[in-house]
This record gives C-alpha cells, sequence and structure tokens, in this order.
C-alpha cells in the first residue's frame, strides 16, 4: 500500500471527508482491519484566507509547497490537497516536489466521461468559477463547462461557502438557493449534469434534489486516491 500525503485543514470540515471516506473505503476493499497509510498536514485556513482576501497566491503556493516538501520528506507516496480552490497553486506545489500530486478536476473528469456527460454546470468558490484553473483543466479533459454569470449570484454561492458550509451550518434557504441556481442552469443554459467544485457543497445539495447528475469533486478526488493508495492506478 502506498502513503498518501494529505494537505487538510482548508476547511477542516473538508478534511474530515477525506480522512473518514479514504479510510472507509480502503477497508471495504482490503477487509479486516485495514485502514489507510495517510500523513496529514492541517493549515491554519484563517491564515490562508486572509491571503485569499489580498489575492497573495504566489504566498499561498510557497506556504503549501513547504508543508509538501515536509509530507515529502516524511514518506509521503504521493500527494493531494483536500480542497477544489486551492488547486489555483497546484502547479506551484508541484514544483516543491518529486513525488505526484493527485489533481482533483482530473478525477471528477473521468467521472464525468465515464457516465457520458460533457456538457456540465460547475459550481464552487468564486475563485473556481471566476477563474480558469479548474474549468481550463476539465477542458483539457475533453468536457464542456459554464458557471453561473451574474455577479450576485456568484457572491452569495461564495458567501455561503464560507460563511456557513466552512464552518459546518446548513441552512434550508441556502439550499434552496443553490437548487434554484442549478435548475436555472438547466433551463437557461441547457447543462446536462453539475460538478460540485467545492468540497463542501455536497453537504447541503443531494442528488435527490435534483434531475440531473451531481459530480462530486470530492468524492471523485477520494476514489482516485484509494485507487492510487492500494496501487489499482500508476
Amino acid at each position: 500500500m502506498k502513503t498518501i500525503g494529505i494537505i487538510g485543514g482548508m476547511s477542516y470540515e473538508s478534511s474530515l471527508h477525506y480522512y473518514e471516506r479514504i479510510n472507509r473505503q480502503v477497508n471495504d476493499v482490503a477487509g479486516g482491519l485495514t485502514c489507510a497509510k495517510l500523513i496529514v498536514y492541517n493549515v491554519n485556513f484563517e491564515e490562508i484566507h486572509e491571503l485569499m482576501l489580498k489575492d497573495d497566491w504566489n504566498s499561498i503556493g510557497e506556504i503549501l509547497g513547504e508543508v509538501a516538501k515536509k509530507l515529502e520528506s516524511v514518506g509521503a507516496d504521493y500527494l493531494v490537497i483536500a480542497t477544489n480552490t486551492i488547486h489555483k497553486v497546484a502547479n506551484i506545489i508541484q514544483n516543491y516536489i518529486s513525488i505526484p500530486l493527485i489533481h482533483i478536476s482530473d478525477c471528477v473528469a473521468e467521472k464525468c466521461k465515464e457516465a457520458n456527460v460533457s456538457y456540465l454546470g460547475l459550481l464552487g468558490t468564486k475563485y473556481s468559477m471566476c477563474e480558469d484553473f479548474l474549468k481550463n483543466r476539465l477542458m483539457m479533459n475533453g468536457l464542456n463547462v459554464i458557471t453561473p454569470d451574474n455577479d450576485e449570484e456568484i457572491e452569495e454561492i461564495n458567501r455561503i461557502i464560507f460563511d456557513e458550509l466552512c464552518k459546518g451550518v446548513i441552512k434550508d434557504n441556502s439550499k434552496k438557493y443553490y437548487v434554484d441556481i442549478i435548475n436555472k442552469m438547466v433551463q437557461d443554459k441547457g447543462i446536462q449534469g453539475i460538478i460540485f467544485g467545492c468540497t463542501e457543497i455536497e453537504m447541503l445539495v443531494k442528488q435527490s434534489d435534483l434531475d440531473i447528475p451531481i459530480f462530486d469533486t470530492t468524492q471523485s478526488h477520494i476514489d482516485c486516491i484509494v485507487d492510487y493508495a492500494l496501487e489499482n492506478k500508476k
């Protein structure tokens, strides 16, 4: 079994999902008392978030690059970032290490292609929706991806993530807001599926709430991580 290094803490809610599900899925496959070999570095998200607000992504990349080096130095065979938005600096982090970084966009793109769905909406933080670091990687994998085009909607989607979901707060009115946005994209844009490009959105909206398939980046990422850990993928 390979050892997975996880950069976590962004948010801790997201990291909890990664830790629990990776171990559960490894045990489901391997049985007995088997669990995953993990090394987790939990960063202080407040420090990272302050740099995000200052648009100082180079500093974020440098900080997390040093974290990645530490994970490699203590025996990680692969590296993962337990969040979507921080993949904005994935290339910077990769430059700090010689082990592979498993990119979340590649993992969810694989699930979309398996389901033969290529025209999708993407929801996430405003960074993930307004910038190209996830969309371009998804498009490199052969997908056509769109995001909401209303600035107020983007700000509210982002606010719910940081002010509620990152703190473990689930509100019915926020759920309705997300579902309404998705249904609007189905009606107006004709999307065939929706990618949850934020690890916390799955806490709010479930497949039973929608008539189109959900492609959850968190679960897709975890499926890939387990395959790599058990050496089913190289």
